[in-house]
Order: C-alpha cells, then structure tokens, then sequence
C-alpha cells in the first residue's frame, strides 16, 4: 500500500505536468518526468476535450488546468490536510458520480478519494470525458502504486462502499433514491450571488466580470444572480463586464443570448441589455446562460437575512464587508483545496467511511 506522501508526491508531480498546459501555446520542459510519452498526447487530448464539448474552450480549459497547477503545490496540500489523519487507513471503493458543466469539475473528489488512501470508482459526465482518464495514466505512472486504484466505468456502478453524487436536483432525488443504504454526499444545483452597494471599485467589478463570465457562467461558483440597493446605477457594471463581450462571437453562447432575449422580449419583460448579456430582474437565483438575474434590496440585514435563509441554493456569496464567509470579488472561481462544495467537508466524510 501507497503511503500519503507517495500518494501526494504523485499529484505534486501531476500538478508540475499539467502546468506546462496553462499557456496558449505549451512549453515542454526538459524537467518533467515521462514528458517524451505524456506532452504530445495531452495536447491532442486538450483538442478533442474541445472539439467533443463547445463549451470546453482552449480558454476554459487552459485556465482550469493553471488553477489545478497552482493548488497540487506541496505547500497547498500540506496546509490542506495537516488537521486530518490520513495515514494507516483501510481502504473502502469509492464512486464518484461527476457533473459535466465545466472541465475537471470532479477533481476535487477525485483528489480527495485518493490522498484519503481509497480506490475510486468513476462515472463520469459524457460532456467531460477526456481529460481526467488520461491524467489519471499519468498519476499511475508516477506512481505505479495507484495502478488498481483508479477505476473508469460507463456500467451501473455496482460493488462500492460509498458514493459521492452531483448533478441537478431532479437527478438529486433520483441519487437519494438509490443510494440512501451507503455513506454518501449527494449535491444539487448551487449559484452563486454577489451583494452590491454602489461603491464597488473598478478593480473589484473587473473581478466580478470574471466570476459571471468565465467558463460562460456554466459553474455553480459563477454569479448568476446580483443584489442591488434601490438607487443602483448599472452604467458602471456595463463597463467593468464589456471586455467580456467577445464571448457574444462564439457560436454557442450567441445562440443563448438571442434565444433567451427572443423569449424575455415576447413575454414583454423589462431587461437590460448591453449586447451580449441580459439583466433581468428576477427572484431565481439560476440564471440561463448571458442573462444575469438582479435584486433590489432595501436593508442590508434583511438581505443577510434571506440569504442565511437560502443558503441551500447557493454557493458563494462574493461582496466586500457584507458577511464572514463572503468571497472577494473576482475570486469564486480560485477556490482553496479546503473551500468545499457545499460547505460539506469532503476529507472528513472519506474519513469516516
């Protein structure tokens, strides 16, 4: 059996492997081992990742990898898990059930069930199916240790002994159903929301931009729905969000904004529209793709109120001085290895198990 710094090393070394990804065009370093068998392959993998899923840009995809880069750093997983005690562990098999919205979004589990010392059973999305199988090759070659640990199935999942589910809420109830015997997370649909009050400066809209519009707003971390006092002005948020406006030429998300506006404008609802994004004043907090929902609110603590009220619907709440577990605005989408999905402590579950 692999022992959790074997097990870290491996992902150390993945994270020094997939860096090299982040560029738009890919520098191969001389220092990366198994670079002569992995490189070329990962690239080709990166284009097909991309042309099987529209919404997978080269963007998107470069820039999940860089964050992925960033966090299996030795110093990131050291402070990630020096309250957890990880070694001499009896493995268990545990599925993963991963949604498919934007690339790698079950790596996190993936990672978890790994450095836990578990096996990992894997069902992935058909809309995210190339990335992670060929990193987990890389992950056993490194490691050769973690081969008979990894598992990719297209098959009902069937002799696992507990099971970590996301998808939307109507599969969430379908997950309930059938796996209420094991040990197991299930998550549902999340949006996040941002508070604002007027005083925000350029830097931090520049930011929020980022929170709504990167992976084109298809993450549970990407604002879908604002708040706004009364007398909000949105000339300034229309220009910290217009660099973003390159995204009205990309076939998929243009296809979204004329539909969803075709629909808004012959149900005669008011809307903002600055050419490739709708606001819509609108209670949901699930906003369809270039369309923002907002809201008016009068008092600050009745807003901090409804949303403690509501926090089973969302995932981040990004404002400046509004509330403890705010998150700084251009930052939902550079999460901790600690920060997690629906504030349900993943590590510990493992552990558990």
């Amino acid at each position: 059996m692999n022992t959790l710094t074997e097990r870290k090393d491996a992902f150390i070394a993945l994270g020094k492997f997939i860096a090299q990804f982040a560029l738009e065009t890919p520098v191969k370093k001389r220092d990366i081992p198994y670079n002569d068998i992995f490189f070329e392959g990962m690239q080709n993998k990166m284009m097909v990742a991309e042309h099987h899923n529209a919404w997978f840009s080269n963007e998107n995809i470069r820039f999940t990898l860089q964050r992925w880069a960033e966090a299996l750093q030795e110093k990131s997983l050291n402070k990630w898990l020096q309250e957890y005690n990880l070694e001499n562990r009896k493995e268990k098999r545990v599925a993963i059930i991963m949604a498919g919205n934007i690339p790698l979004v079950g790596f996190h589990d993936f990672l978890s069930v790994l450095l836990c010392g578990h096996q990992v059973v894997v069902k992935q999305s058909s809309k995210d199916k190339q990335l992670l199988p060929y990193l987990a090759s890389y992950l056993e070659k490194i490691e050769p240790k973690l081969k008979g640990k990894i598992h990719f199935t297209e098959e009902r999942l069937e002799n696992f002994d507990a099971i970590i589910a996301t998808g939307s809420n109507n599969t969430a109830r379908y997950f309930d159903y059938y796996f209420s015997k094991y040990p197991h997370i299930i998550r549902k649909n999340r949006n996040s929301v941002a508070v604002l009050t007027g005083k925000e400066t350029p830097l931090q809209l520049k930011g929020l931009a980022d929170d709504i519009f990167r992976y084109y707003g298809l993450g549970c971390r990407n604002v879908s729905k604002l708040f706004v006092p009364e007398d909000y002005n949105f000339d300034t948020f229309f220009n910290a969000v217009f660099p973003w406006n390159y995204l009205v030429n990309k076939q998929k998300y243009a296809n979204n904004y004329d539909y969803n506006k075709a629909v808004y404008l012959m149900s005669s609802f008011p809307l903002l529209d600055n050419g490739f994004l709708l606001l819509k004043e609108d209670n949901s907090y699930s906003s369809p793709i270039a369309t923002v929902f907002y809201e008016y609110y009068s008092s600050k603590e009745k807003l901090h109120t409804k949303i403690e009220q509501e926090n089973a619907s969302i995932q981040c709440v990004v404002a400046s001085g509004f509330m403890d577990a705010e998150v700084a605005f251009g930052e939902t989408q550079h999460p901790n290895l600690w920060d997690y999905a629906d504030n349900e402590d993943t590590v510990s579950f493992l552990l558990k198990i």
